[in-house]
């Protein structure tokens, strides 16, 4: 399906522009800037591609889903490895990331869909709705994006770079608190619906 080979095709290029990011040179560096927006546009186009074709199914889904983390994984991975944020910022994702699918990965077992995991009313907000979905996208695209322009203007001794990092770092910032915030209803809540024997 094309649908899905748009998703995978994220993989090949995820590589290259980790390869770019550490290569000495800064502005094969800076060519790993608008390739992370390709890549993180592709995410849409591939949702887009699939409703159109009529080309939806589960694997499809699947597929996104594991293509999403293992970019945000693998560019948080990255830019700490470059000094670029610290640690702690892809530690938090990852735990978060690993605890949250957890306990959404059980929720078909139990008849549930993940975003049914959420009873709450502010749960409900937190977690599904596009008010903050869409500023937690576009926090990361922003973040990597701005890391990775900084990190090439830094090598080819632009002065506009340290500036540059101190907002990308601020965006990255922004985006673990999003993450955190999205996450925890889906740990508090989460557990208690699939322990409920009500449904």
């Amino acid at each position: 399906m094309i649908a899905n080979s748009i998703t995978l095709s994220r993989l090949p290029l995820l590589v290259l522009i980790i390869v770019l990011l550490y290569q000495p040179l800064g502005n094969w560096r800076i060519v790993a800037a608008p390739l992370i927006l390709l890549l993180i546009a592709l995410d849409s186009v591939d949702g887009i591609v699939a409703r159109r074709l009529g080309q939806t199914s589960i694997l499809g889904s699947v597929l996104d889903i594991a293509a999403d983390r293992t970019v945000e994984f693998l560019l948080w991975v990255v830019f700490a490895d470059l000094g670029l944020i610290p640690i702690v910022i892809p530690l938090v994702v990852l735990t978060r990331g690993v605890f949250v699918d957890a306990i959404r990965a059980v929720a078909p077992a139990r008849g549930l869909k993940p975003f049914d995991l959420m009873r709450s009313r502010l749960g409900r907000f937190l977690v599904k709705s596009p008010w903050l979905r869409t500023p937690f996208a576009l926090a990361k695209a922003v973040a990597f994006f701005l890391l990775a322009l900084a990190h090439g203007l830094q090598t080819v001794g632009q002065a506009s770079a340290a500036t540059m990092l101190l907002f990308a770092q601020g965006t990255a910032w922004g985006a673990l608190a999003l993450c955190l915030l999205r996450g925890v209803p889906v740990l508090i809540e989460g557990p208690r619906a699939l322990t409920d024997t009500s449904k």
